[in-house]
């Protein structure tokens, strides 16, 4: 008798269990379906970026703080995690390519990333077909939080930062005659256009609105025709390898001493070294976040594991350390464990919960993300060049 009751009571918590792994499974017969791990499979988060090329620095400084991210991600139901750090050499191209190799991937859930604004603006189509969100630490172009549900970033985006400058030069600094020069990229232009429609609505005009293209080696003719207008200051939208050029070949033109102001994409030790005592009086974007135990314990092991101080080679270090670590605890509160032993992760699930993603305390301070999935209002820090080092900017 007491055997019989112990099989009628097994079979009966067989059937609950039975009935509740079906009620789970149903979350994946939606739009987007269900990421499945099998057991000795690793749940992939991917990044891309430039790992090579002219703008490896971002790519490279991204890449190595997520690795650090991972690596102290504790498993999953007894599933690891795995990033797969892609090189996009800056190209949206070649950030298509990689985004439709790991769509095919039923382990791949998520993407740290991208890196820069044009390839992540080129994958976000991809990523929204596929039910994959983004959370990117670094990509500020203003609309790519525009008409659609994946892309989301912690970093601020270029409108803010754009607005926040022109207003610094005009109501911190005090000038008035301000040229603007960008690089023509998707990145560097939309931070420009905004700096000159912030300006106009304060009633000042530039006195000069000039693009030059990227990857020369000589732009004394754009810079001239800038000198002719005689700017108190330039502002410049683009990457550090353009800008250093500009710094340096101003004095050959009529422009020694006219401050460049320029944005979080030049902003780190590479534009003092390429530029040297040029850098001299420079203004920089930053959003490297205030000191914190855990801010601090980042550092030492950054620095450590690396050889190189956070915030050296770019200011995004916390937001890629913080965007992977966001990323998971998301993706912990989606996945169910399987009667069958596979880990599943329901796509649509997941991309609606990074989108609400509220609260979550990181390096960078809390990140909360709005509707349509920009989760950054604390807005950039203003920096200056002085004694060979990047200085908070006052006036």
């Amino acid at each position: 008798m007491k055997k019989s009751l112990l099989f009628v009571v097994l079979a009966m918590l067989l059937s609950a269990f039975s009935t509740a792994f079906a009620a789970d499974m149903t979350r994946c017969d939606v739009d987007g379906g269900c990421a499945v791990i099998k057991p000795g499979e690793t749940i992939k988060i991917g990044m891309a970026g430039p790992l090579t090329g002219e703008y490896a620095m971002y790519g490279v400084d991204i890449s190595d703080s997520e690795k650090i991210s991972i690596s102290e991600l504790e498993p999953l139901e007894g599933f690891n995690w795995e990033l797969l750090a892609e090189d996009s050499v800056g190209s949206a191209e070649s950030a298509v390519a990689i985004a439709n190799k790991w769509i095919t991937d039923p382990t791949f859930v998520a993407v740290a990333g991208n890196v820069l604004t044009g390839e992540s603006a080129a994958v976000i189509p991809i990523m929204e077909k596929s039910f994959i969100p983004m959370l990117s630490p670094s990509a500020t172009g203003a609309n790519l939080t525009e008409d659609n549900s994946v892309f989301n970033r912690i970093v601020f985006q270029d409108a803010t930062q754009g607005k926040f400058a022109a207003e610094f030069i005009v109501n911190t600094l005090g000038l008035k005659k301000i040229a603007v020069l960008h690089d023509g990229l998707d990145y560097g232009k939309g931070i420009a256009d905004t700096v000159k429609a912030t300006l106009e609505e304060m009633g000042i005009e530039p006195v000069a609105y000039e693009a030059l293209t990227p990857g020369e080696a000589d732009y004394s003719a754009v810079l001239t025709a800038i000198a002719s207008k005689g700017p108190e200051i330039i502002y410049y939208g683009g990457y550090t390898a353009e800008l250093s050029v500009v710094i340096n070949q101003m004095g050959q033109v009529g422009l020694k001493g006219v401050p460049v102001f320029s944005d979080d994409g030049a902003f780190g030790t590479e534009i003092i070294e390429k530029s040297g005592a040029n850098a001299e009086g420079c203004y920089g974007t930053t959003s490297v976040p205030a000191d914190s135990p855990e801010k601090l314990a980042f550092d030492k092991k950054y620095e450590e594991t690396l050889g190189r101080k956070a915030g050296s080679k770019t200011p995004f270090p916390w937001f890629s350390y913080d965007v992977v670590q966001a990323l998971a605890s998301v993706i912990r509160n989606v996945a169910f464990l399987g009667d069958d032993g596979n880990l599943y992760i329901p796509r649509a699930e997941l991309v609606t919960a990074v989108r609400t993603l509220s609260g979550y305390q990181g390096l960078t301070g809390e990140i909360t993300c709005d509707e349509v999935g920009e989760c950054n209002a604390s807005g950039p820090t203003f920096y200056i060049v002085k004694n060979g080092a990047w200085e908070l900017a006052s006036k």
